[in-house]
């Protein structure tokens, strides 16, 4: 089989799935890290979100982390349209169906509704992205604020702005929610699509992916509803 025909095999997309999953599970690690810096404020009011504006800036002005970025887009572009072609083609093999339904005793729900939570998480990653990476890296029209003698954008006053919302407070805990069922199958599923798979380990690595589906996505919901209800900032 050369390379051309297996990327475009079922086995072929399955791996590039997987790869691009855990690119984005890397991501995802980076992503709470910086954004989980604004809880310092929990500690220190008169912080009032340095640490995290620090944090969001290095990530912005860094050439390195600038051209991941563009991997980053890439990867998930190629994840998103990797994800829809294996839905088609997996909704076209189950055109017929069973006489009678396994319901869960197949599989779980969400590792049967990919493609639903999929899109929603596409949906939510549309408003984020236009609340917060188009203002810092397109418009730049956020506010600054200078540490040490460095100009850099107030994204901590922009989350506290866009986190006032009643209607965004929603919206982002059902994208959370989302990701969390889409992690719960997703994560051991990138494992075992590039080869990650040994009986002895399959336990471990399932309950690492529950772990990390929760914990990642209860950060990320937390974030919004303790600005909203000011316990941060």
């Amino acid at each position: 089989m050369q390379w051309s025909e297996f990327f475009t095999s079922s086995v072929g997309k399955k791996f590039v799935m997987g790869l691009t999953g855990l690119f984005l599970i890397s991501f995802l690690v980076i992503h709470v890290g910086i954004n989980s810096c604004i809880f310092a404020d929990l500690f220190d009011p008169s912080e009032n979100g340095e640490m995290f504006n620090k944090g969001a800036h290095f990530m912005g002005s860094t050439v390195v982390i600038r051209i991941l970025e563009v991997g980053l887009f890439a990867g998930l572009i190629l994840h998103i349209v990797q994800g829809y072609l294996l839905e088609a083609r997996n909704r076209s093999a189950r055109s017929v169906g069973y006489a009678v339904s396994m319901g869960n005793k197949g599989s779980k729900w969400y590792s049967r509704s990919m493609g639903l939570l999929g899109t929603l998480l596409l949906l939510f990653l549309v408003v984020h992205i236009a609340h917060f990476w188009v203002k810092a890296r397109i418009t730049h029209t956020l506010a600054p604020v200078t540490y040490n003698g460095v100009e850099m954008h107030d994204m901590f006053s922009e989350m506290k702005a866009v986190f006032s919302q009643g209607w965004v407070i929603p919206v982002y805990v059902l994208g959370c929610i989302s990701l969390a069922y889409h992690l719960a199958h997703g994560f051991q599923s990138a494992f075992r699509s590039v080869g990650v798979h040994n009986n002895k380990y399959n336990k471990l690595l399932i309950g690492l992916g529950y772990a990390f589906s929760i914990i990642v996505s209860l950060l990320f919901a937390l974030m919004p509803v303790s600005m909203y209800f000011g316990w941060v900032g």
